[in-house]
C-alpha cells in the first residue's frame, strides 16, 4: 500500500437519492478460498474496505451468498453503516460447500434474507437490494414483487436486478423502479449489449460482474499492451478505464483482498484513453 492515497475520479451516478462514483468495489473476494468461508486474515480484509472508503470509494457491493455471509459480516464490522457510502447486497442464491451457486428466489427466503443482511451489515435499512438471478423454480415475478414489497416496507431503499434478459429487465420494471441492473460484462464478453442498451436509454445503472477477468484480458492481450505502454498502466487498468468510457450509466466494481490490488484499480480512474483507443478496445469484439 503506497504512502499516498489513490483517488477515486471517476465521475458520479444518481443510484435513486444517492450520489456514487462510478468506480465501485466488489467484496467477494474478501471472503476465504472459492468464496467459502472465512479469509485467513480477517483483518486485513477489513483493512481493504476501510481503505477503499478512504481512496474515495462509495459504491461497496456485496451478497448474502459471499461466504456465505462472511463478506457482509466483514463490511458491517469495518465500516458500519455511514450516510456517505453505499452498501449494495444481494439475495436469491445458495452457496454450499461444493462451491455450487443454487438458485433460490422464494419469497420468504428473501423475506429471512433481508433481516440477516441488514443484522450483519450493522444497517437500519438495506441502500440497494438486488436479486441475484432468477430461479427456475419459483415465478421471476413473484421474486421481483417481493423486492417491491420490501422497499415499499421500508427495509431497503433501492431495487435492483442481476443476471437478468432484457425481457426480464422490463418485466421486473413492471413492478418495481429498477435501480440497477448487475450483469456479466467486460472487454471480450458483450452477452447483455441489449440490456446495457435499455439502461442507457432509461438511465439506470449497470454494474459488470467480471469486469476484468484475465481470461477475457487474454483474448485482447496484445491490443491491451499496446495502449498500456501508451499510458504506462496494466492491463486491468486500461480495461477498466475502457468500460468507464463505455457508458455513463457504466458503474464497474472491480474486486480484490490486497490493498495494493485496489490502489492499481482505483487508479485506473485517473486513465485518460483517447477516442480512438477506446474505439479500438470497443471493435475488439464487437
Amino acid at each position: 500500500m503506497s504512502d499516498e492515497t489513490i483517488t477515486n475520479e471517476s465521475d458520479t451516478f444518481e443510484i435513486g437519492d444517492t450520489t456514487v462514483h462510478r468506480l465501485g468495489f466488489g467484496a467477494m473476494r474478501i471472503t476465504g478460498e472459492d468464496i467459502i468461508g472465512a479469509p485467513d486474515d480477517e483483518d486485513t480484509a477489513r483493512e481493504v474496505v476501510r481503505h477503499a472508503v478512504d481512496c474515495g470509494v462509495d459504491l461497496i457491493d456485496t451478497a448474502d451468498s459471499y461466504g456465505p455471509a462472511v463478506s457482509e459480516r466483514l463490511i458491517g464490522e469495518a465500516i458500519g453503516d455511514p450516510d456517505d457510502v453505499l452498501v449494495a447486497t444481494k439475495a436469491g442464491l445458495l452457496r454450499n460447500d461444493d462451491g455450487d451457486w443454487i438458485a433460490h428466489g422464494d419469497p420468504d427466503y428473501i423475506r429471512n434474507q433481508v433481516l440477516t443482511s441488514l443484522d450483519r451489515l450493522q444497517a437500519d435499512t438495506i441502500d440497494l437490494y438486488q436479486f441475484h438471478r432468477p430461479d427456475d423454480d419459483t415465478p421471476f415475478e413473484d421474486s421481483v414483487a417481493t423486492f417491491a414489497e420490501l422497499k415499499d416496507e421500508g427495509f431497503v431503499d433501492e431495487v435492483g436486478v442481476s443476471n437478468v434478459s432484457a425481457e426480464q429487465l422490463d418485466q421486473a420494471r413492471e413492478q418495481v423502479e429498477v435501480a440497477t441492473v448487475q450483469n456479466r460484462y467486460n472487454l471480450n464478453d458483450r452477452g447483455s449489449r441489449e440490456v446495457l442498451e435499455i439502461c442507457e436509454d432509461e438511465d439506470i445503472g449497470f454494474i459488470p460482474w467480471a469486469p476484468i477477468d484475465g481470461d477475457d484480458l487474454d483474448e485482447h492481450g496484445d491490443l491491451l499492451d499496446e495502449i498500456a505502454d501508451e499510458h504506462d498502466a496494466t492491463r486491468r487498468q486500461v480495461a477498466l478505464a475502457w468500460l468507464l468510457e463505455r457508458a455513463d450509466v457504466m458503474l464497474p466494481i472491480p474486486g480484490t483482498s490486497d490493498p495494493d490490488h485496489l490502489e492499481s484499480n482505483v487508479a485506473a480512474t485517473q486513465l485518460s484513453l483517447s477516442d480512438d483507443e477506446v474505439q479500438r478496445l470497443t471493435e475488439a469484439a464487437d
